[in-house]
């Protein structure tokens, strides 16, 4: 997935379609932009040092006033800008809580004059662009599907660590380097884009490096377990299967920090955890660089708990 702002002449953006149930019925938020006189979907370009599911939670939180967590992916629009350049924007849906609509700090600005909770049916009516009518029935087939409520369970690579030929103690202490502790920093608002609460890493220090800064900046602590390292792997005493299960059976966001060789049994069993049939889903996605990571988006309707997107983000820096 590109994570730039700007590539070979292209723009990338992103937004979010913002959703929630009022009354029993569904209701997704539109914005009319006084600038270009329409009726869209909150999005906007990526910043330097974000990934694109980043911006998208930034940008609907800007122009619609609601703090909400990335969801599954819901597709891509491309089209050419005024002066010629393509722009490529990502959606995601992203569920609005209640709280955070009666906490919504919108206010009109010189770009968005007003936002609207529209019924399904009112939105495809008025909705300015053939592109947005197009992400808004992608999304009420994901919808209709059963992908409402979900939560993200997050396979995580551990950061750029310090060589094994120039560490000469145990390998599960090698700590990261430079790089990696600033691709921790970058991870702590990736992460928190798609809403995880719960941390769980392999003890080795640099899978604890990693997620460190997460774990401050939600003051939530690491569960460090030796069941996902990769000294417990190779030596064939892991515990994959618990720790994966524990956290789909929870049905709350989080985040397993592991190594390189463990992620592939990771990804495997969050499938069998899932009800996923198909492996191909996964293999795609198992040949993690450091500092990268997956995001299985699982609905919250029991016992099904099945997957619903897959999707994953390669490290910025």
């Amino acid at each position: 997935m590109n994570n730039g702002t700007v590539s070979n002449g292209t723009v990338y953006a992103a937004g979010g379609i913002l959703w929630r149930l009022s009354g029993g019925r569904l209701r997704v938020l539109v914005v009319h932009r006084k600038t270009h006189n329409d009726i869209s979907f909150p999005k906007g370009k990526v910043k330097p040092g974000e990934i694109l599911a980043e911006t998208a939670a930034r940008e609907v939180w800007e122009e619609s006033g609601v703090r909400a967590a990335v969801g599954p992916p819901v597709g891509i629009c491309r089209y050419r800008l005024p002066g010629g350049r393509k722009k490529v924007v990502h959606y995601w849906a992203m569920r609005a809580k209640e709280r955070a609509v009666r906490e919504s700090t919108f206010a009109p600005n010189r770009e968005i004059d007003a936002v609207e909770w529209l019924s399904a049916e009112a939105a495809l009516k008025r909705l300015s662009y053939a592109f947005d009518i197009e992400i808004l029935e992608a999304f009420l087939g994901q919808f209709e599907d059963g992908a409402r409520a979900t939560f993200p369970i997050v396979a995580q690579r551990h950061g750029a660590a310090m060589s094994r030929s120039e560490w000469g103690r145990a390998d599960r202490l090698r700590p990261l380097t430079d790089r990696g502790a600033a691709q921790a920093r970058a991870l702590a608002g990736e992460l928190r884009a798609f809403g995880v609460r719960k941390i769980v890493s392999s003890t080795a220090t640099r899978c604890v490096e990693t997620v460190a800064p997460l774990s401050a900046a939600l003051k939530r602590p690491i569960a460090a377990t030796d069941d996902i390292s990769q000294d417990a792997w190779e030596d064939g005493l892991d515990d994959i299967a618990r720790i994966v299960d524990k956290r789909v059976d929870a049905g709350k966001g989080a985040v397993i920090c592991s190594h390189g060789p463990v992620l592939p049994g990771i990804l495997e069993r969050i499938a069998l955890a899932t009800r996923e049939s198909s492996a191909a889903r996964f293999t795609e996605h198992a040949g993690l660089r450091t500092g990268a990571f997956v995001v299985a988006h699982v609905s919250k309707h029991e016992p099904e708990r099945r997957l619903v997107a897959v999707e994953s983000h390669a490290p910025l820096v």
